[in-house]
């Protein structure tokens, strides 16, 4: 049975009233793999587009975090880190952490748990051989999750999941500590446009979506809980982005009571805090939601 998971106020390190974690997901060309698995790609469009983020997006990313102090969470899949043998080393020598993100971007609905625990077990290799170390965490192509991919990820001694939305800041589910995302604060939403039909509505100016990132964080800032930001270096590694992002840090940073850290880090406090256990749930999917149709089971 899950505990009480009414409100309670969360508890932040050294006084802090709460939490930004600046996240990254280099995806590069893997959705793309993914999407044309069963085709030979023909065109470069998308390819090329994708390849900015490790060609030039990601460094600016980097030197922007490295120009404010901060260190992020960076989550990549392990076919990208094959094909960019340099990622997983640059990233850890500038003091950041390296996560998981599928092998190929795999998209849950489209695979099974068997073939989710193939590509974990590929990539937690791969990211063992690159950087020496076993990642900590774990975040879910398209923010999707089964229970059988958390039971996978507990045995393989992981210790936090990012891809989940029940609450505003670290929970239990199912035994693994879950840092939550929003879709507000991923820039994909705003600002993904792929061409060639694909899309419904053109990017967002930044303008508007900086103002929305600043409201939504004043007020997790009030109630004390975690601003959980998620970009992609292909999209915000442009330079109205890259502006926006840089104005988006210097006003956290100069609240002056912001924990900035990474996901490990705060995975690590939330075990170590009192906060432990009084937001912990179980990954229970309803047999059936709503009346039953007529004549069925």
């Amino acid at each position: 049975m899950a505990t009480d998971a009414r409100p309670q106020p969360y508890r932040w390190p050294d006084g802090y009233r709460s939490a930004a974690c600046f996240t990254c997901d280099v995806d590069a060309e893997s959705p793309y793999l993914w999407e044309m698995r069963d085709a030979m790609p023909a065109m470069l469009g998308q390819l090329e587009m994708r390849r900015f983020g490790p060609r030039q997006g990601l460094g600016r990313l980097l030197d922007l975090l490295d120009r404010h102090g901060v260190k992020g969470s960076f989550f990549v899949p392990g076919v990208v880190a094959e094909m960019h043998e340099w990622i997983l080393p640059e990233l850890a020598a500038r003091g950041h952490e390296t996560g998981l993100h599928g092998y190929f971007h795999e998209i849950v609905a489209q695979s099974s748990d068997a073939e989710f625990g193939d590509a974990l077990d590929r990539s937690l290799e791969l990211f063992e051989r690159q950087t020496g170390q076993r990642p900590a965490g774990f975040r879910s192509p398209a923010w999707e999750m089964t229970p059988g991919m958390l039971e996978r990820l507990r045995g393989r001694g992981l210790v936090y999941d990012s891809s989940l939305m029940g609450f505003d800041h670290p929970y239990e589910i199912d035994g693994l500590v879950e840092l939550p995302v929003q879709w507000l604060l991923d820039d994909a939403i705003h600002f993904k446009f792929q061409g060639g039909g694909r899309d419904r509505w053109p990017p967002a100016p930044p303008e508007g979506v900086l103002d929305g990132w600043l409201e939504e964080w004043r007020m997790l800032h009030e109630w004390g809980e975690m601003f959980m930001l998620t970009v992609h270096p292909w999209i915000s590694g442009r330079g109205q982005r890259i502006a926006m992002l840089d104005r988006l840090l210097s006003r956290l940073k100069a609240a002056g009571d912001v924990w900035f850290a990474r996901c490990d880090e705060i995975a690590a406090h939330h075990l170590q805090s009192a906060n432990r256990g009084r937001a912990a749930v179980r990954a229970d999917i309803p047999a059936a939601i709503g009346p039953r149709r007529p004549g069925g089971s």
